[in-house]
């Protein structure tokens, strides 16, 4: 990905960094923390917005609160690359609700994928019944996460200081 130009100040920079840290954060707190008023807040993170800098709000939730209890990187080759195969293989990526996320990469996969499931036998026919089916696909290799040292971090900012 090319590093995108926005011109961002210090003040924007500490928004960005109490909102990682807490996206539910009022404008009147966020004003409180880097010294501006509630309505300058609302009017940069409105800019934020704008410029594409904030793509969006959510809510994260607990993969294993919620009984998907395994978390897995798979590789995937397609057995050719023609415009067709490869855009049927994104439409159908796309209908898979365990695929967490998808990236085209280079290197000996094509694409390299995040899925969670409740257990390995799920895992298992997710792999053979859906995700080997999907037209263009040549192999999968797997791995298995065991422990999560670091997800969902935020993003550095101190290269724009």
């Amino acid at each position: 990905m090319a590093a995108q130009s926005v011109s961002l100040d210090p003040f924007d920079l500490a928004l960005l960094a109490a909102l990682q840290a807490d996206g539910r954060t009022t404008h009147q707190q966020l004003a409180e923390r880097v010294h501006l008023s509630p309505s300058q807040v609302g009017r940069r993170l409105a800019r934020l917005e704008t410029d594409g800098v904030i793509t969006g709000y959510r809510v994260n939730l607990s993969s294993q609160a919620l009984g998907l209890g395994v978390m897995v990187f798979i590789s995937v080759k397609l057995a050719h690359h023609a415009d067709t195969i490869i855009e049927r293989f994104r439409e159908e990526i796309l209908l898979l609700e365990e695929v967490q996320e998808c990236y085209s990469v280079a290197g000996e996969a094509d694409y390299l994928i995040r899925v969670v499931v409740p257990d390995l036998p799920t895992l298992a026919e997710f792999t053979m019944k859906r995700l080997m089916r999907v037209p263009g696909v040549e192999s999968v290799r797997s791995n298995i996460v065991l422990t999560a040292i670091k997800c969902d971090g935020p993003l550095p900012l101190s290269h724009l200081r």
